[in-house]
């Protein structure tokens, strides 16, 4: 199971050090409202698919909340079948979705979840509700 904090499941983006902390500051401003998992960690961890609505808390290194986002769509695809629209809204600075689709196999790759063309990927597009502590001081960690 993913944490939780409060009632709410974390959503903790690449991995720890340099590349969460860039992908965060990419959400903080607006610029990333999207992300890309793999179905079959869904499947190892025992979790459950977002849906629209759901908040998530957005984590730092430490499982310390960032902000809250609001899941706004989900989509299940083959990998060879995202859509650049989707590609694009993950504000990473693609500039083609060959470049997505390269950069997003070497990433699965290093963390040793290699992909194919139809290996199923979870799009999930969101918007941030809060950001920092204020989240927390405001309600937003309810249901």
């Amino acid at each position: 199971m993913w944490p939780r904090i409060g009632v709410l499941r974390t959503l903790a983006l690449g991995t720890p050090g340099e590349v969460r902390t860039n992908l965060n500051t990419l959400v903080l401003a607006g610029v990333k409202t999207a992300t890309a998992g793999l179905l079959s960690e869904y499947a190892e961890e025992n979790e459950e698919l977002e849906h629209v609505g759901e908040r998530l808390v957005l984590v730092d290194d430490h499982d310390a909340l960032v902000g809250i986002v609001e899941v706004t769509g989900l989509e299940v695809v083959r990998f060879a079948d995202v859509s650049w629209d989707f590609a694009r809204s993950e504000g990473e600075g693609d500039r083609s979705l060959d470049e997505w689709r390269a950069g997003h196999q070497a990433y699965w790759a290093r963390v040793g979840s290699p992909v194919a063309e139809d290996t199923e990927i979870a799009c999930i597009r969101f918007r941030l509700v809060s950001a920092g502590d204020g989240g927390v001081a405001t309600g937003d960690l309810g249901p």
